[in-house]
């Protein structure tokens, strides 16, 4: 099993004891033990190379502990600190990993609640852990660009050198995606301005900046759609659209009976491609069919019925975007644009789980 297959499956064990981690040990048995072993490749049990409840005193705070140390030739090589599954992490949380940090040879420190990973290292002073990660991982919704960084971080590929000189270009890459994705959903004046003197010649007056605010964010989510529907055509192949006939059986199937009665919009069309565009960080392509009837816009994983991904609801003025549950209820959520199914992304990858 190579690495990301080994991630894969931890991630996709989550679904099935969520409901059974109401503690921090529960997290710890259940997820993060498995991570350090299964993922990382340490020996969980050796104590030469994980130290459970680790203490090194420090010159403000007597018999502290860090609940993980991993070790390296009688070294401490990265200190961990768990909270439980669900717990939203903050710096708060990471009191004892800066006390220890200064104390021990560690370079890197990590927090987590078992499903997010949260990585540190001392790029801001020598000796002092940042107050930032350099990397996040976040196993309910991995992002695929992070898993060679996160392999060095495995005993058999441990080079503390190479993480720490990388780290620095991954802190800010990700500091950058989370601002382009900020900007995306609520564009800053600054950032309207900066488009707004580029396209207009005329003087930005305060009219002028509500007119490019509106302007600018419906150019965002355009250019988003329209990159997407890209890269579908290129997985597809060629310059086929995306949904060529609303009849074809290839790509949105109608039963018979109801080829007279249901009309497919462009909207639930532009909607399917989008479901694609997410699903396809965890599904080929070619597994996710839709099937459009009177009352809603399905989308099936293998053409299954019992295998529901979503649903769109688009017929009437409100539309909605139907979840499924782990028992295939349904629960709608109002949107106001088809852009607004992004949002929902982490759930519909969530779904996938459900089946797979």
């Amino acid at each position: 099993m190579d690495f990301i297959e080994r991630i894969d499956v931890l991630s996709k064990r989550i679904p099935q004891i969520a409901s059974s981690l109401q503690t921090e040990e529960a997290t710890k048995n259940a997820l993060i033990m498995p991570f350090l072993h299964t993922v990382l490749g340490y020996d969980v049990f050796n104590p030469n190379e994980v130290v459970p409840e680790f203490t090194a005193d420090t010159a403000c705070k007597k018999g502290e502990k860090v609940d993980y140390a991993l070790m390296k030739d009688g070294e401490v090589q990265i200190l961990i600190e768990c909270k439980k599954y669900n717990e939203k992490l903050s710096i708060k949380h990471a009191a004892q990993l800066f006390r220890y940090f200064s104390v021990t040879n560690a370079r890197l420190a990590i927090l987590t609640n078992g499903t997010e990973y949260q990585f540190y290292t001392d790029l801001d002073a020598p000796n002092k852990m940042d107050e930032k990660p350099f990397l996040t991982l976040d196993l309910e919704n991995i992002d695929e660009h992070l898993i060679p960084e996160v392999k060095k971080l495995t005993k058999s590929s441990f080079d503390v050198d190479s993480i720490v000189s990388a780290a620095g270009e991954l802190k800010y890459l990700s500091q950058i995606k989370r601002i382009i994705s900020e900007q995306f959903k609520e564009p800053e004046d600054e950032f309207i301005r900066f488009f707004a003197s580029r396209a207009y010649d005329g003087v930005l007056t305060p009219k002028v900046k509500h007119q490019f605010a509106e302007i600018t964010h419906k150019a965002l989510r355009q250019f988003l759609s329209d990159s997407i529907n890209e890269r579908l055509k290129s997985a597809i192949g060629g310059d086929k659209p995306v949904v060529e006939d609303k009849n074809s059986s290839e790509s949105l199937i109608i039963s018979d009976d109801e080829k007279i009665k249901v009309i497919t919009t462009d909207e639930e069309i532009e909607g399917f491609n989008i479901i694609k565009a997410i699903l396809r960080q965890k599904l080929e392509v070619n597994r996710i069919i839709a099937r459009d009837t009177q009352s809603y816009f399905g989308v099936l994983l293998d053409d299954n019925n019992r295998k529901p991904l979503c649903r769109l609801h688009f017929n009437a003025k409100q539309k909605y975007l139907g979840l499924m549950d782990a028992n295939k209820n349904e629960t709608r959520h109002p949107i106001s644009s088809v852009d607004d199914i992004f949002s929902y992304s982490e759930q519909l990858l969530t779904t996938v789980t459900f089946y797979e």
